[in-house]
């Protein structure tokens, strides 16, 4: 990996996700977290403070070392034990069947085949276990889908392979889950980065 993927990238991301708007959408997802949890694409672990006393334990995993050194400083402010490991969400290290419920947030932009990732998270859920995510993806308007589709590889590029075009619902649904509850809004910046899918979905 390169000096910019290691030493910059991580605090950018860092920066970008702390963003006081986005925290509303993640106390509604996490808050909604019951029993084991597995939170992938754990970044610096900003959700690990908002998990409630409904949780029993999260598993966060997470590729990139430099966010999980960044991740282990959240680990003392959450009121649930945290166990941390650095693994692609591709290939979970999960037994299956061992989890109540999955979180993403503004993750599926970024995992290289989100569509396997998924199919991993609908391995390791229990029957019943439900996901829970929020994500930014392709926006409804065709003419900002098709910025969206000219932006996407020069954003890739510079963002840690965070893709602009991805129709997050389709992924889903392309995985094995059914969706149950999804809502759409925006958050301020421009229209091809601040379309959100927010919802939880559960394995068909």
């Amino acid at each position: 990996m390169s000096f910019y993927g290691r030493r910059i990238l991580p605090h950018l991301l860092h920066f970008a996700m702390r963003q006081a708007q986005l925290r509303p959408f993640r106390q509604r997802v996490v808050g909604a977290a019951v029993g084991k949890v597995l939170e992938i694409g754990l970044g610096s672990g900003l959700n690990l403070p908002l998990y409630g006393l409904n949780v029993r334990s999260v598993i966060g995993v997470e590729p990139s070392a430099e966010l999980l050194a960044m991740a282990e400083r959240q680990v003392g402010r959450a009121r649930i034990p945290v166990e941390l490991l650095e693994a692609s969400a591709e290939a979970l290290p999960l037994p299956s069947s061992s989890i109540d419920t999955a979180v993403t947030t503004w993750t599926l932009c970024t995992i290289p085949d989100a569509v396997q990732a998924l199919r991993e998270v609908r391995r390791v859920l229990k029957p019943g276990g439900v996901l829970l995510f929020v994500e930014h993806g392709r926006a409804p308007e065709p003419s900002v889908a098709r910025w969206q589709d000219r932006l996407d590889r020069p954003w890739s590029r510079i963002a840690g392979g965070c893709h602009l075009n991805r129709p997050i619902d389709h992924l889903i649904t392309d995985a094995g889950f059914r969706v149950e509850t999804l809502r759409h809004e925006r958050v301020a910046g421009p229209p091809t980065h601040n379309f959100l899918y927010q919802g939880q979905a559960r394995p068909r």
